[in-house]
């Protein structure tokens, strides 16, 4: 604010004395001359400190974003979204059984890492250490169409040295077991593909994806600047991956990074998930890689076919926050699937069922399937106008499983919601 204008300004205010406005005018100026000090300081400091060699210090206390910056995106904004899980559920952990501060049972590492909770975030994480390779317990073959899910918090503060690299990937493990000792060392003897998410600090987050085939390189794309990274760090961003034969395609939240026609080698059937971290100067305290909710599946769903010739279509796209019938923004693709549909047949109406697993209260689990299901009518009627008429809701609870909730894999199939052509 310009001295003139606080001057008007205190000469507005109403019965003031001219000692009680001297005082004001005082306090001002001594305000100011104590905020130039400070950030004199700071700026000494900073500049010794890098005549010193050490590394810049970061005001936040835990990440390098804003409170506005960490909010989570809306349903609405994934409009452009088009991921559709596969449909037949292989593998799925969320670390709910696992014993925190042990790695997960049936996991291999050539290092070390640890189940943990996140404060403010539901569930519990496996943390990932720098320089280390980590393989899930899995033991099934994807198959040559899938999909792989998983939200991870990078939790990063800016010191001056660089991030760790994150990098997800599958990789075949031949005549080996999905955890043998020496793919810790070679995932890639027999084949593999990854992405490799690399974190900005000072310079933009980028990406790019590997492909190798007995040890030999079979693609490698050009590296690909994603800015919106940074903006997410501190809360879960959900990462998604679709296989169809050789084709790669890979979207982060809402953002498609990858669609890559050639990148994934055939000659080799893919069965394991993998994580791989680079190196980095940070300390362990001063980072955090967290990774769950992971979930693979198999086929490619054929939403037109099965809804409108079938009559019936059913779907574990469709996520939900825990214990809650809001939406989460990454179920937007399926969605957007059976909204186009229902508009290309407007004389169609069908009946949204909601179904749970087994985890939790009969009644609370019958109510919250209600719940769901009219969620995702009302969410059909708003973004694509559907007729109120054309869409029935129901819930059916934990009453109709179609696997056993005693498996992780059971309990993820049992959370569906299913589409009835009436």
């Amino acid at each position: 604010m310009k001295w003139s204008t606080l001057l008007l300004a205190l000469a507005l205010m109403p019965a003031l004395t001219n000692a009680q406005l001297n005082g004001l005018v005082n306090k001002v100026k001594s305000k100011v001359n104590q905020r130039v000090n400070t950030k004199t300081d700071q700026a000494i400091d900073e500049a010794l400190d890098e005549i010193e060699g050490k590394p810049k210090k970061q005001t936040s206390t835990t990440t390098n974003t804003t409170a506005e910056t960490k909010k989570q995106p809306a349903v609405a904004s994934f409009t452009k979204y088009d991921f559709i899980a596969g449909e037949k559920i292989l593998y799925a952990e969320d670390f709910a059984a696992e014993a925190v501060g042990e790695l997960p049972l049936g996991w291999n590492t050539n290092g070390s890492g640890e189940v943990v909770s996140i404060p403010d975030q539901n569930g519990k994480w496996l943390r990932l250490h720098k320089s280390f390779i980590y393989l899930s317990n899995n033991t099934k073959e994807f198959g040559d169409n899938y999909t792989i899910e998983f939200d991870m918090v990078l939790q990063l503060k800016n010191n001056g040295w660089g991030f760790p690299e994150l990098s997800v990937g599958v990789l075949a493990s031949g005549s080996l077991t999905t955890t043998d000792n020496s793919l810790l060392k070679e995932y890639d003897q027999n084949a593999s593909v990854m992405a490799v998410i690399r974190p900005g600090a000072a310079s933009p987050s980028r990406l790019n994806i590997e492909s190798k085939l007995t040890n030999k390189a079979y693609f490698n794309s050009n590296t690909k600047e994603y800015i919106e990274l940074e903006k997410y760090y501190g809360v879960p961003v959900h990462v998604a991956i679709q296989v169809q034969k050789e084709r790669f395609r890979m979207w982060i939240n809402e953002t498609k990074a990858f669609d890559v026609p050639k990148a994934v080698p055939l000659e080799q059937k893919m069965n394991q998930l993998f994580f791989k971290i680079s190196h980095t100067n940070y300390a362990e305290d001063d980072y955090g890689l967290f990774v769950s909710n992971l979930k693979i599946a198999t086929g490619l769903p054929d939403t037109r076919h099965k809804l409108i010739e079938e009559g019936k279509f059913s779907t574990t796209g469709i996520l939900f926050d825990v214990n809650s019938a809001v939406i989460k923004p990454e179920s937007y693709g399926i969605i957007k699937e059976i909204g186009t549909v229902l508009k290309e047949n407007p004389t169609v109406k069908i009946r949204i069922i909601g179904h749970t697993s087994s985890d939790g209260d009969d009644a609370a689990n019958l109510e919250l399937s209600k719940k769901r299901a009219a969620a995702v009518k009302e969410l059909l009627l708003k973004e694509y106008g559907i007729a109120d008429a054309a869409i029935e809701t129901d819930g059916k609870g934990e009453t109709q499983p179609v696997a056993d909730n005693k498996s992780k894999e059971g309990k993820a199939a049992n959370r569906r919601v299913e589409f009835i052509k009436l």
